[in-house]
């Protein structure tokens, strides 16, 4: 049996489960709803305090399946109760964050500045302390929309290997490289 298919998902207080004839899972809680449409062949369902997933046979798409909307079911009750935090760093000389509304203003070393405009879902904050790189902060409660984000704006622009240069995720390791000096001996 999946070892993520086979735990059951536990229900914190305040959060409503239902599930739909056609199998879509719908999770109420205190930051908001989520749904997420369950293949025909998983079932899925609601206990007290508990959300159990099963499937039919084992075969092995079933066994994929089972712990994929394990997992996505998971991912609902999450972002209802606690939410999602994305955190990017702006590592360059001259790179900027500001948001307005609903746009993020990034400049990040090209000769325009880039406008972002973020989905109604992703809230984001930019912060700018002295001495240290801008941080930008997306939170939301759809952990694939805020994923999805986050990765858009990392392709802006990818750090580099060299200098480091590039936004990254804060805490994120970059493999460095040597330069050219380290080839002469």
């Amino acid at each position: 049996m999946s070892r993520i298919g086979k735990l059951p998902i536990s229900l914190p207080e305040k959060v409503e489960v239902s599930v739909s004839t056609d199998n879509t899972v719908t999770v109420k809680g205190p930051k908001g709803v989520l749904s997420q449409k369950v293949d025909a062949d998983i079932a899925v369902t609601v206990e007290p305090g508990k959300i159990v997933v099963t499937r039919p046979t084992e075969q092995k798409r079933h066994k994929a399946l089972h712990g994929l909307y394990r997992s996505l079911i998971s991912n609902l009750v999450t972002g209802v109760t606690e939410g999602f935090k994305k955190e990017i760093e702006l590592v360059g000389v001259g790179y900027k964050a500001t948001v307005n509304g609903s746009v993020l203003e990034l400049s990040l070393g090209y000769s325009h500045s880039i406008f972002f405009a973020l989905p109604t879902e992703v809230a984001a904050t930019a912060v700018t302390e002295k001495g240290k790189n801008p941080i930008v902060t997306l939170l939301s409660i759809d952990k694939q929309l805020i994923g999805q984000v986050s990765a858009k704006l990392r392709s802006l622009r990818k750090v580099e290997p060299y200098k480091g240069k590039g936004l990254r995720f804060v805490g994120e390791v970059i493999r460095r490289k040597a330069g050219k000096t380290s080839a002469k001996k």
